[in-house]
């Protein structure tokens, strides 16, 4: 006999339980098995008074912000919206049927309270659950950012001379624009001096690639070369250059993994200069990019090439190709090389000028004040095996950014403020390193509460 289904729901509902009804394979079944959202009432509790009302638990309100990301809703308000409908939701954050959801705005006003430092233990602990559970080796690290568009309109950027930016800064409140950068030339003019976004004034207005310009923030990570394990996550405003931030995130990796770095691995725009030979005196192979190796500018064709030069370590002195003996002028300031020269006249003279130089004033040789160390950092550059692993990090650090970006919003910024975008990137590689330790063979050990 057919059945009919009774629409008319229950007066009274007797003996729910919610546990049962959450499959037992179900992802965030195994989410609460592997992770300790409790050890944020700790971090949170000089932020709480003794008196008055009390508040949402913190370990719920983290559990919210992770589903928000981890299940990519739309908005807190979605959020709040449909954890009533789901059951699996409700299970998870140890609501029962009957229980009030918090109004959206409880998530907004512990974000102020808290600041980012509880987001960036939450990441921090997730890196450290990896390390014990063997996931990460720690010596070698792909390094990589992303341009990712701020939760800001072109219509609110304002255009205007430095003098009137800076005024709309200060009434603003804004963060400085750029970080404090020794090898920034002190003519160059930051765009966001020019031009500043009402909305958000810590976004930078900047290109990307052929889309025209609009307020952005960069996104940097280290990537673990052993399961792909994020140990280190910074964001910047979107006019720092990836190459500024190498040995910052290095430095990151370390303290969060207790592990010391041996190679670190990135594209060409990493390959700078001034990033080899930082890497060199702290004994990390370099497998990077060569910034240096592009296509010959054509004003270079059939001129002497820099390696038919002879430096002669004795006397500080580079010899070229027609006897000569030229002597250092300077020191770069910026670039930290000495240049090379011959006195004016000496090479008008010579007869291999049109084979040497166009310049006027005649050849100048550029050296690196630690050329030894560059010169071994850009043989590095150049192996196969760096070659292998530039090759590799295609497959972890790319990947890393598209898993966030397909799964989780990461492409652009929910919340307005550098710090408030910097703890969305936290969350984000918190939740994907819990991915990667519920993908692991076993069952994902639990995280221990800090004494």
């Amino acid at each position: 006999m057919m059945g009919t289904q009774n629409e008319q729901g229950s007066l009274f509902t007797y003996r729910v339980n919610l546990d049962k009804r959450v499959r037992g394979d179900h992802p965030l079944r195994r989410v609460h098995e592997a992770v300790d959202f409790g050890f944020v009432r700790a971090e949170v509790a000089a932020f709480y008074g003794i008196n008055g009302n009390e508040s949402v638990d913190p370990a719920v309100i983290l559990k919210m912000m992770f589903l928000l990301f981890f299940e990519n809703v739309a908005s807190e308000r979605d959020l709040m919206r449909i954890i009533p409908e789901r059951l699996d939701y409700l299970w998870f954050l140890g609501y029962g049927l009957e229980d009030t959801i918090p109004d959206h705005s409880v998530l907004s006003k512990a974000r102020a309270r808290w600041g980012g430092d509880a987001f960036e233990k939450f990441f921090v602990r997730t890196v450290g659950q990896c390390v014990a559970a063997g996931l990460v080796d720690g010596a070698k690290i792909h390094v990589d950012s992303s341009l990712n568009e701020a939760n800001a309109s072109c219509d609110c950027v304002v255009k205007g001379g430095t003098e009137l930016i800076a005024v709309l800064k200060a009434a603003y409140q804004a963060t400085a624009s750029k970080l404090d950068d020794a090898t920034t030339p002190a003519a160059y003019e930051a765009v966001n001096d020019r031009v500043v976004c009402t909305t958000d004034p810590d976004a930078t207005v900047v290109r990307k690639g052929s889309q025209p310009p609009r307020p952005r923030y960069h996104h940097h990570r280290a990537v673990d070369d052993a399961h792909g394990v994020i140990t280190a996550v910074e964001t910047t405003t979107g006019s720092i250059a990836e190459n500024k931030r190498l040995l910052p995130l290095v430095d990151q990796h370390e303290a969060n993994t207790g592990q010391t770095v041996h190679t670190v691995v990135a594209d060409r725009k990493y390959g700078t200069g001034e990033n080899f030979v930082a890497c060199q005196q702290r004994g990390i192979r370099t497998h990077l990019g060569d910034a240096r190796h592009t296509t010959p500018n054509a004003r270079c064709q059939g001129i002497f090439p820099d390696s038919i030069f002879t430096y002669h370590p004795r006397t500080n002195t580079v010899g070229c190709p027609a006897g000569q003996s030229m002597k250092p002028r300077r020191l770069h300031p910026t670039r930290r090389t000495w240049e090379y020269s011959l006195p004016k006249g000496v090479c008008a003279a010579c007869p291999l000028q049109p084979q040497c130089t166009r310049a006027s004033l005649g050849r100048t040789i550029h050296r690196h004040q630690h050329q030894a160390l560059l010169d071994r950092a850009r043989q590095q550059a150049h192996s196969a095996a760096a070659y292998r692993d530039r090759k590799r990090r295609q497959h972890l650090a790319e990947v890393s950014f598209a898993d966030a970006a397909n799964h989780h919003g990461f492409k652009r910024a929910r919340w307005r403020r550098r710090w408030r975008v910097q703890i969305q990137d936290w969350l984000i590689a918190a939740i994907q390193n819990v991915k990667i330790l519920l993908n692991s063979f076993g069952p994902p050990p639990t995280l221990l509460a800090e004494g």
